[in-house]
């Protein structure tokens, strides 16, 4: 163990070295405890616990169902080439009901519903049932339940809006009640995988509240700088451009307009609300809890918002499940519009992922023993057949970076991604990064890693520099140039170079997470599946993989583990939907 709390004592030592808590969460707990007057040890637990479900993405921990979770939180010593997560004995586990008295109980903990104390003096643990939430969380939850259903049922007249007529394709009626919904609503969710037509939607949408006598203001977001970029060529290809009305996607953050220091603080809000009439959000699965409490706090009055995004991906890597809170709350049925048919994917990767999100590994299977565009390798084979691909595109990238072609080396940049559920370990994107560079070396006539900034170095930012329009998630390569190494990143206006020593936050992409590809859509994926026992193999994260692929997919592992994924769909704990029904 490397991560045990040495200061520690008691359950949080006993669950520190059990795996389970890392400093990280012990600390926190140990602070509030001590700030409060608080002396119970299992309060202590339960606090820690909740930093901790913050860390797995949940909104909350549920103390009645503490143990189950703890099963599928990583370890937090980090060893994925392990496994799972940590194995505690039930005797460790304190009695539920004594525990919830004695968290509920405490001068760290407000209770339920009860407003908190003001001036300064909130308390920093929630308990509501058996949830217990750091109150910030608790607070974001409460943001988004009530502005949601203050949204939904305000329902406007529309904006002096010119509706486009319906389809005559019979395949296209859920997107026409989309539409309706939407120039009609004041909350629109439209959920719906790769190639169910959203980017159309959202074209029609747009189209209608701009085009008439009255046109509306409209602001086009996604979570990602990438993903940003995508639907503003997206739209473009719908035929949005015209003179005087050019089509431009931000960043969420950016449209906000973050506030350099903070995460959570931006310029719009309350008191300084958003300009515009209307507001679509693309990508929403990826949107925190916190996110979006800031985008609806800082929408004007009457401004209508539309949610879209895919709710059988992975969600946002920071806490919180909106999209699927969202579609799964009774409440808000009549504001939920489903695209179900696939108008882009009619072959082997639409049957994979309809399998996967149905949970029928028995289909899945099925279609990759077919091989073709899909297919199942394991080790040796697989590995021979993955250095192919990735030498095969490594070559064009170089070619094309080399001769200073900015629009052929980002096209070749998104021919083919391996991705990895890990960052660290055998299976993760640190090792694979490594393999892939030295596979590069020994292959490819001329290429060389050596420098910072050598030439066909794909890139990542992992950092937003707003001032130069680039954002965490966005994707470049570096190309020689006149007066040295030129990066060139894709845009929504097309590629633009800076010089790289300007950017922070850069690190090379040969491989990259799951969770990090969200928003973005390559020719060809390689998928290194991680062990069976990982926590992190889960049927969203498999979906999300397969789904960013539009012509191949190669799955570099066993059969156990595609059968274990679909198996095992993601936990995230969150009281939003519960509460939007209550």
């Amino acid at each position: 163990m490397t991560d045990v709390a040495v200061s520690a004592s008691g359950l949080l030592r006993r669950f520190s070295e059990l795996g389970v808590l890392s400093w990280a969460d012990v600390h926190p707990a140990q602070h509030l405890c001590f700030l409060y007057g608080e002396a119970d040890e299992r309060v202590a637990l339960a606090a820690a616990l909740a930093v901790r479900a913050l860390r797995a993405g949940s909104l909350c921990v549920d103390l009645l169902d503490a143990p189950r979770a703890a099963e599928q939180w990583e370890r937090a010593d980090d060893q994925p080439g392990a496994g799972g997560g940590a194995a505690v004995p039930a005797e460790a586990w304190p009695e539920s009901s004594g525990w919830l008295a004695a968290v509920g109980a405490s001068p760290a903990v407000t209770p339920g519903d009860a407003p908190d104390e003001g001036g300064g003096r909130a308390r920093p643990l929630r308990l509501a049932g058996g949830l217990l939430y750091l109150e910030r969380y608790w607070q974001d939850q409460e943001t988004v339940r009530t502005r949601v259903l203050a949204r939904l049922a305000a329902v406007d007249a529309p904006l002096g809006v010119v509706p486009d007529a319906a389809s005559d394709d019979l395949r296209a009626a859920d997107q026409d009640t989309a539409v309706s919904t939407a120039l009609t609503s004041g909350l629109t969710v439209i959920a719906g995988g790769p190639g169910t037509g959203k980017t159309h939607v959202i074209a029609r949408i747009v189209r209608a509240f701009t085009t008439g006598p009255s046109p509306a203001l409209v602001a086009l977001a996604a979570p990602t700088g990438k993903a940003a970029a995508r639907m503003t060529e997206s739209l473009r290809r719908e035929g949005l451009d015209r003179p005087g009305a050019e089509v431009a996607a931000s960043t969420v953050h950016r449209l906000l307009g973050w506030k350099p220091g903070s995460r959570t603080r931006f310029r719009h809000d309350d008191a300084n609300p958003l300009p515009h009439d209307v507001v679509i959000v693309d990508e929403l699965s990826m949107v925190s809890m916190t996110l979006m409490a800031r985008l609806l706090a800082a929408l004007k009055p009457g401004a209508r918002l539309v949610l879209v995004g895919d709710p059988d991906q992975l969600a946002s890597v920071e806490a919180g499940a909106v999209l699927a809170d969202l579609t799964q709350a009774s409440s808000l049925r009549s504001a939920v519009v489903r695209l179900r048919h696939n108008f882009r994917f009619d072959g082997a990767i639409a049957e994979l992922a309809g399998a996967i999100r149905d949970s029928d590994a028995d289909t899945a299977l099925a279609v990759l023993r077919r091989g073709g565009p899909v297919r199942l390798m394991a080790a040796p084979d697989a590995t021979d057949a993955l250095r192919a691909r990735c030498v095969r595109a490594g070559t064009r990238l170089f070619r094309a970076a080399t001769s200073g072609d900015a629009a052929g080396a980002l096209a070749a940049l998104d021919e083919h991604r391996l991705l990895c559920a890990h960052r660290r370990g055998a299976f993760g994107v640190q090792h694979w990064s490594r393999t892939v560079t030295g596979w590069l070396v020994d292959d490819v006539p001329g290429y060389s890693a050596e420098g910072e900034f050598y030439v066909g170095r794909p890139l990542l930012m992992t950092a937003n520099t707003s001032e130069l329009g680039l954002y965490n998630g966005d994707t470049g390569v570096v190309l020689a140039g006149d007066d040295g190494p030129d990066a060139v990143f894709a845009t929504g206006a097309g590629p633009r170079r800076f010089s790289p020593y300007l950017l922070d936050g850069l690190t090379s992409v040969h491989a990259m997470t799951i969770h990090k590809s969200q928003g973005s859509q390559f020719q060809h994926v390689s998928v290194i599946l991680p062990p069976v026992e990982s926590p992190l193999l889960t049927r969203e994260l498999l979906y999300t993989a397969v789904t960013r692929a539009s012509e191949g997919v190669l799955l570099v592992g066993g059969e156990d583990a595609v059968r274990s994924a679909i198996a095992r769909p993601a936990a995230r704990t969150s009281g939003l939907r519960s509460r939007l029904d209550g």
